[in-house]
């Protein structure tokens, strides 16, 4: 279950969160995530104890990094990465987005987390599959993967041109009756629903995902939204995490 936590501002799942493994998907509450004195000042405020921040500089890639801490500093930046699978205590591993997908993995049997990153280039390249196939490689068994999928723009405002359609349906077009509907003589996507169908494909279990149900750019008064908001003066990113404690 998605549950929303008013005291840290966040959302979590009760599949992931216990008392071994702490994740969340920050509301704009939390204030920008790009800024990363933002993201320490949220574990720092709440006494929430952390060896080190690990944040990719995400390029839209399938990219996984399967981390391993090079020195004692309490920040690390993985360049061009939008994926990240550790087994490491207390390292807190990151993605930020705005209107894209953030995804939660843990086997708690096996200690592997992981988080990824992935809008429309990331799902057409089954990034949830490779996380997944990354996990396994290093130990992981399908049937405790457990995953939650974050706050990403919904069906109702995620239209799609010509090009894009196309490119999705040669890819999935078995799914083509789910995830796209026609609205106003447009083409939408729901790119949540299509993440959710590619992780029952690699045979993880229905009741081991939690599902977001809200749409980021309908609700602005928790999240950013980057097709809402990237004209304005009001542009920023959510960011969510996990970490084993």
């Amino acid at each position: 279950m998605i549950t929303y936590d008013p005291n840290l501002k966040i959302f979590f799942s009760s599949l992931i969160n216990d008392d071994h493994f702490f994740s969340g998907f920050a509301t704009k509450a939390v204030s920008d995530g790009r800024k990363v004195k933002n993201v320490f000042n949220f574990f720092q405020s709440q006494s929430l104890s952390f060896k080190k921040i690990i944040i990719p500089e995400q390029i839209h890639s399938v990219n996984i990094e399967l981390f391993q801490s090079k020195d004692k500093e309490n920040l690390e930046k993985i360049p061009d990465t939008d994926g990240i699978i550790s087994v490491e205590k207390g390292v807190v591993l990151t993605v930020v987005t705005a209107d894209c997908s953030p995804i939660i993995f843990v086997d708690k049997n096996k200690d592997i987390i992981g988080i990824s990153h992935q809008g429309w280039r990331g799902s057409v390249k089954r990034m949830t599959q490779k996380m997944v196939g990354k996990m396994i490689h290093i130990g992981a068994k399908i049937e405790d993967i457990k995953v939650a999928l974050g706050p990403a723009i919904g069906e109702c405002c995620y239209d799609i041109d010509e090009d894009r359609f196309y490119e999705f349906k040669e890819e999935f077009d078995g799914y083509s009756n789910k995830i796209f509907h026609f609205r106003g003589g447009k083409r939408h996507l729901n790119l949540s629903l299509l993440n959710y169908l590619l992780l029952i494909e690699t045979g993880i279990k229905k009741e081991n995902i939690d599902y977001f149900p809200f749409c980021t750019k309908c609700d602005e008064e928790r999240f950013f939204s980057f097709r809402r908001d990237k004209k304005g003066d009001r542009y920023g990113e959510m960011f969510s995490f996990i970490m084993k404690t």
